[in-house]
């Protein structure tokens, strides 16, 4: 015995109903949609959200705030204590990417200043927090910026 010779007890599988196949059928004229409407109508799909014709709940809602989403800058995150443990003395978005430090570029590297940094290193990114700028010069690095690009823009 194995699984492909199994078999449906007698009586469990049933024939599907072949629904608009006449008066005889048992199902009568409309074959239990009605005379008229959009749900007689084959092809009928009710949109997301409908609610019978009352004012859907996300018309009803208010529409509050302000989304920056096409011009919004999101950037990859690297702290100071993972550039003081990487070989090199220069840093740049590819050059992260390429050692792996960061997965995905996205429109721009910030440098933030979690950790310590104990050598002199020089950093070329779109945005530095003020710790990070402090603690890299403080060790005699350089902290560059240069101009972010919102995906967006490209």
């Amino acid at each position: 015995m194995n699984l492909s010779s199994i078999k449906a007890p007698a009586g469990q599988v049933k024939k599907k109903r072949r629904l608009g196949q006449g008066m005889g059928t048992g199902r009568g004229k409309y074959s239990g949609r009605g005379a008229k409407g959009a749900k007689s109508i084959s092809g009928y799909s009710r949109m997301r959200g409908f609610e019978g014709g009352q004012m859907p709940l996300h018309r009803r809602l208010p529409k509050r705030g302000f989304s920056n989403a096409p011009f919004k800058i999101e950037y990859a995150v690297v702290n100071v204590a993972t550039l003081n443990e990487l070989e090199g003395n220069e840093f740049d978005a590819q050059s992260l990417k390429k050692s792996g430090v960061v997965k995905k570029l996205l429109d721009g590297l910030k440098v933030l200043g979690q950790g310590d940094l104990t050598r002199a290193i020089t950093v070329t990114a779109a945005s530095f927090s003020a710790s990070a700028k402090e603690k890299i010069e403080k060790a005699g690095g350089k902290a560059i910026v240069i101009e972010a690009k919102p995906a967006a823009a490209n």
